[in-house]
């Protein structure tokens, strides 16, 4: 087969002016020569045949063939019979001077961390995932490699959570009205579109709850309006009409734990149909629960009011940036137009690896797995801080909320921080509209130290308690 440029493996892209008047050969060799002294090409790099570069260039092939034997006489070029005409080991690049490394001064981070939010990520299955991510990329369709032409993500992900939330969550999930999403804050994103969109300028927020969730609402132009938190969860009994929606965490309130009781729930419901208002359920850990089998979603007691949001963040780990939403048929047009005609947001693959996951069994037994590894780190937490401080919240999730002497929680805080150890006081989550009475507790994320590192935080905690 006669060798051409197509088919020779290796493009060549040389500095040669052949318009300027000099002399051909001359001009390509100094082009060759001086692309090896830069080390545009490498030692070892072998070139195109002397009529191969002649028909890219336009010109005599004696041409190429005498600055290339100009080259190897001067040590550029090496030609040997069978391997071709290669840039000779001996070049070297020409390096500027280095200049002088610019030190930054570094922080280091504490040693120890309770903060809360995050799994353990030394639990991720590596090996389970892998098996999934195979099976995925052999059964992918073509198609799958392309522009995905679906708002709502790939069809073999929202059938296999469709089937996993009714039976494990006990919510009514078509797979048509799952749309898929990078997260939860990506979701949230979209319905704080949606909302503005249908005119809603309130939203109910739980009194104690995360910053960055009140301020990705209040960015959308949102007010968001604190209901009173206590040991039965948010008081929806309170919930006025002149908010649109709220943002509830019914299975295990975040951060202080407490579940909200069916009364609370069907006072939401009955709010919601009656003003015709949305409610927004984050399911952020609602799997891990230890002292009975989990409480079902609260989707489902009215699947027409709620739009149920969950993540692989907590029961996989963040870095997938897996989230779905389960929409109302009335609002499934209007989320995927604020999300746009195609699902850009996460990769289709990751997406059939999960699909692959959770249909071959792999995502049960990893969740029951890590159910019994937090249920055992949080009884060594209580173990450890008895008698010295309470716990409150149920048993759940992947943090406690651990209750302190009144005055005291800064100063904990504070200590901890000496320790070489991150920790979170409750105040730190309160709206700042809230109207609560004062109270002293810290919130311990005991998913995100490591295994061996599980010890020492807690040896750090139990020194920094008053």
């Amino acid at each position: 087969m006669t060798e051409s440029w197509a088919t020779f493996g290796a493009d060549l892209h040389l500095h040669l002016d052949l318009a300027a008047g000099r002399r051909l050969r001359a001009g390509l060799t100094e082009a060759l020569r001086e692309a090896a002294r830069s080390g545009r090409l490498a030692a070892g790099t072998r070139l195109p045949s002397s009529r191969t570069l002649a028909a890219d260039l336009g010109i005599a092939r004696n041409t190429v063939a005498e600055a290339y034997a100009e080259l190897v006489a001067e040590g550029w070029l090496t030609a040997r019979q069978g391997s071709g005409t290669r840039v000779a080991e001996r070049a070297r690049p020409r390096r500027a001077a280095a200049a002088a490394p610019v030190r930054r001064p570094t922080r280091k981070g504490p040693s120890y961390s309770l903060q809360p939010g995050s799994p353990d990520l030394g639990g991720f299955p590596r090996a389970a995932w892998l098996s999934a991510a195979r099976r995925a990329l052999t059964d992918a369709p073509n198609e799958a490699f392309g522009y995905a032409l679906d708002a709502r993500g790939r069809v073999e992900l929202r059938q296999a959570l469709a089937g996993y939330l009714a039976r494990a969550r006990g919510v009514y999930a078509d797979p048509d009205r799952i749309v898929l999403c990078a997260g939860f804050l990506h979701g949230l994103t979209l319905l704080a579109g949606v909302l503005w969109g249908r005119r809603v300028r309130e939203v109910a927020v739980e009194g104690y709850g995360l910053d960055f969730h009140r301020n990705l609402l209040e960015r959308a132009g949102l007010r968001t309006r604190p209901l009173v938190v206590d040991g039965e969860g948010a008081r929806t009994a309170e919930l006025t009409a002149s908010a649109g929606a709220v943002l509830l965490t019914p299975a295990h309130q975040f951060p202080t734990g407490a579940a909200l009781t069916p009364g609370r729930r069907a006072a939401a419901v009955d709010w919601a149909r009656t003003t015709g208002g949305l409610i927004l359920e984050d399911d952020y850990d609602g799997e891990f629960r230890y002292d009975r089998q989990p409480v079902g979603a609260l989707q489902g007691l009215d699947p027409d009011r709620v739009v149920y949001l969950g993540t692989a963040s907590k029961s996989l780990a963040p870095g997938l940036r897996m989230g779905w939403m389960v929409v109302p048929p009335g609002l499934l047009d209007e989320v995927l137009a604020a999300k746009g005609p195609t699902d850009w947001a996460s990769s289709a693959l990751e997406q059939l690896t999960l699909a692959a996951f959770i249909t071959s069994g792999a995502y049960d037994r990893h969740v029951r797995g890590m159910r019994l590894r937090y249920r055992r780190r949080r009884d060594e937490l209580v173990a450890a801080v008895a008698g010295r401080v309470g716990v409150s919240g149920i048993a759940a999730g992947l943090h406690a909320v651990l209750d302190l002497p009144a005055g005291t929680e800064r100063s904990v805080v504070q200590s901890a921080a000496w320790q070489d150890l991150a920790l979170h006081g409750l105040s730190s989550f309160r709206h700042p509209e809230a109207e609560v009475a004062p109270r002293d507790a810290l919130v311990v994320g005991y998913g995100t130290p490591s295994d061996s590192a599980w010890s020492p935080t807690l040896a750090a905690l139990a020194a920094a308690l008053p």
